[in-house]
């Protein structure tokens, strides 16, 4: 099995609508609630290099994208979908692994969030440092929330002033701040062991 996991380019445009047909055929399998996405607003992510697509074998087999928020200070990795025939090789990880890499090299100062009601897609999340949050924590940029205007729960949503809905709600942090967490992790650690260093001195002098 041949897998490959691009960085979507303009020659991939020909699969937007097959995409999307995916997605919306997966929402009905499932019976959940998932905005409906349009060919036009898929090959856009694909020509602004926005997006992740996996081929096995050749054949279309999965796909996710990234949306900018609040300036560029929210971005969120959407449309996550893996075809029928190539599901439980853990295509979907890889993938969601590849455009949230993707999300921090274009955008470092960049909060990661994104809601689902996906059980699968809250572990993968999990895996790449994503925390449980509340609706109020994410972006209020109104052009997010209208996307949500063609999901069937969106009358749940709407009823509950946009702090609640079926959805779950995840976060990552920015580069940036991971970085910094990083840097602060070992300067604990380096601190802990000077201690310990200086402990010992003391003992053999």
């Amino acid at each position: 099995m041949d897998i490959q996991i691009l960085v979507a380019q303009p020659e991939h445009a020909i699969h937007a609508q097959a995409i999307c047909d995916l997605i919306e055929e997966s929402a009905k399998a499932r019976g959940t609630g998932i905005a409906k996405r349009e060919a036009r607003y898929v090959e856009e992510k694909m020509l602004t290099g926005k997006a992740v697509i996996a081929f096995v074998d050749g054949q279309l087999a999965g796909f996710s994208y990234i949306e900018t928020w609040s300036h560029g200070n929210y971005v969120a990795n959407s449309g996550l979908i893996v075809s029928p025939e190539f599901r439980r090789h853990g295509l979907a990880k890889k993938i969601k692994k590849a455009v949230f890499e993707l999300s921090r090299k274009k955008y470092p100062e960049a909060r990661i969030f994104g809601i689902t009601t996906s059980l699968p897609v809250m572990k993968i999340n999990s895996d790449l440092g994503y925390k449980p949050v509340t609706f109020s924590e994410l972006t209020q940029d109104d052009a997010f929330w209208a996307g949500c205007q063609t999901c069937p729960n969106h009358d749940i949503l709407m009823r509950n002033g946009r702090k609640m809905c079926l959805c779950t709600a995840m976060m990552a942090p920015s580069a940036v701040e991971a970085k910094q967490k990083k840097l602060e992790k070992l300067g604990k650690k380096r601190e802990k062991l000077d201690k310990k260093l200086d402990k010992m001195e003391k003992k053999l002098s």
